[in-house]
């Protein structure tokens, strides 16, 4: 078992396309995005006479220490020993980390949340991360089936909604790829992380994002307008026969026009026109808490779940300690954690 630099990017696609678990965050393009983004960037293949796996890794520098980050992976072959690879990925990360100069090692794995795959990083000398780097649970749909019986499967209100959207002349979606467009999801998410009190990607992350994936046409911004005024948006990426709704924010400005259930509804036909078989949610919130007073994700989560669907649970995010710097990065961010509310 070797690793080496993958370069070529339908190498690496065509891997990944035959891969059961896997999401954007460890496609080719996503590696693109992050270098437009200043961040240096590493695509490593683990070979054992053929690929078995391949891993992103992205050198972070920020305020609170500088990391690599495994975001999502690494992506492996079906059948393949993940205890070995997770080992042979650790040791090429630490080896990039010791040229890098870095404290820590963030790996974000996605693998499923078992007693065995939990125990694989312990043995290694993982700890889990105060923070989670993508959504840890997940809720997804698969849409091979018509789309009536896709509507029937929904939550009788979901399924209401969107049929009352369609009804209703004076809302629409519209799609598009171009930046200009953009600017009227961006108002919108702005409104959105104001209520909900989070921090919004900035405009430059945005454009980045939309970029990197337009080339491949795997990107849409979905603009859903009432009277001409945009109220909901979202960006749907679209790899590896999966669509994922990453990016999403609603105005609530007319709470009883159903504009995000029609906006979804919208985003899964335009995934089945596109070969994908699964549509990704992205996260959600844990049962246990949705019921707890004030959390972020509740509301979102009841709404994903209308759709019907089913969740997902990934192992935390693990850190692998290289400087004792790394414990300054860790009390910051169990601090923001807990003002978070998380």
């Amino acid at each position: 078992m070797e690793t080496r630099e993958i370069k070529d990017k339908e190498t690496w696609e065509n891997f990944c396309l035959k891969a059961k678990e896997k999401t954007f965050t460890h496609s080719y393009n996503w590696g693109i995005f992050n270098e437009k983004m200043g961040d240096k960037v590493f695509r490593m293949g683990i070979y054992d006479n053929d690929l078995i796996a391949v891993f992103l890794i992205i050198k972070t520098i920020a305020k609170r220490g500088k990391y690599l980050l495994l975001p999502m992976g690494p992506i492996i072959k079906d059948g393949s020993n993940e205890k070995a690879i997770i080992e042979e990925t650790l040791s090429s990360l630490k080896n990039i980390a010791s040229k890098e100069k870095v404290d820590f090692i963030r790996m974000a794995p996605i693998l499923l949340n078992t007693e065995e795959n939990v125990r694989i990083f312990k043995d290694l000398g993982f700890i889990d991360a105060p923070m989670h780097v993508h959504p840890e649970l997940t809720f997804e749909l698969d849409i091979r089936d018509e789309e009536e019986k896709i509507l029937q499967n929904m939550r009788k209100t979901t399924r209401y909604l969107i049929r009352q959207g369609l009804k209703n002349e004076e809302l629409s979606i519209e799609k598009s790829t171009s930046p200009n467009d953009l600017k009227y999801f961006n108002e919108v998410y702005e409104i959105t992380a104001k209520r909900h009190n989070f921090t919004p990607f900035s405009m430059k992350y945005l454009e980045n994002e939309l970029s990197s994936f337009k080339e491949d046409d795997q990107v849409l911004i979905l603009n859903a307008k009432y009277n001409g005024e945009v109220i909901a948006s979202a960006m749907i990426i679209f790899w590896s026969n999966i669509a994922f709704y990453h990016q999403g924010a609603s105005s609530q400005k007319y709470p009883k026009i159903p504009a995000s259930y029609l906006l979804q509804w919208e985003a899964i036909k335009e995934a089945k026109k596109r070969n994908c078989h699964t549509y990704n949610f992205w996260g959600i919130a844990k049962e246990e808490d949705i019921h707890k007073k004030n959390h972020p994700w509740a509301g979102l989560t009841l709404f994903k779940k209308g759709f019907s669907g089913y969740s997902k649970e990934y192992v935390k995010a693990q850190d692998y300690k290289i400087t004792s710097k790394y414990y300054l990065t860790r009390i910051f961010e169990i601090l923001r954690k807990i003002k978070r509310n998380l």
